[in-house]
């Protein structure tokens, strides 16, 4: 067997089954993040009531980032923890490796979404986190994804990939 086969055997193999463990939409431009239990997902526009509907580009309509980063994050801030909300994505999920999902599509709940890309910090990590959030966030902002199938998503519900 050839080593790249092997490489996108592995790469395909993602047994581990994550869970949502925080949601959140931006419903105004600068505003407070909605803590929410459950949420719609369009195929269209993204989680219902988030002001970030991807526009015009459907590549960025959720964003999502590991629970297992944010104390990283928050010992690089010299912090005990951060507030989910001021990283400023949709959806924490513990779990699953999500930068494993890269060019996947992947479930969650009854949604299902495609791995678009990396979601990199802005400056205004600076102003949720204090100084030096813009650095602490780096390699740990998590990735954007776009909707292909619609539904529910709520805390608890499963992340998984499965190969088709």
């Amino acid at each position: 067997m050839k080593s790249e086969n092997r490489l996108q055997i592995l790469q395909d193999t993602l047994p581990q089954i994550g869970r949502v463990e925080w949601i959140g939409i931006r419903p105004m431009r600068d505003e407070e993040m909605t803590v929410l239990e459950r949420v719609f997902v369009s195929a269209e526009s993204g989680l219902e009531g988030d002001r970030f509907t991807g526009r015009g580009k459907r590549t960025r309509q959720v964003t999502l980032v590991q629970a297992e980063h944010l104390p990283v994050i928050a010992a690089l801030l010299h912090q005990d923890r951060i507030n989910p909300a001021h990283l400023r994505r949709n959806i924490v999920v513990s779990g699953i490796n999500l930068l494993a999902l890269k060019g996947k599509q992947f479930k969650i709940g009854e949604v299902v979404l495609e791995h678009t890309g990396l979601c990199h910090p802005c400056g205004k990590m600076e102003r949720r986190l204090g100084a030096g959030g813009f650095n602490a966030v780096r390699g740990h902002g998590g990735i954007t994804a776009q909707v292909v199938t619609a539904g529910q998503v709520g805390v608890g519900d499963v992340v998984r990939f499965d190969k088709a």
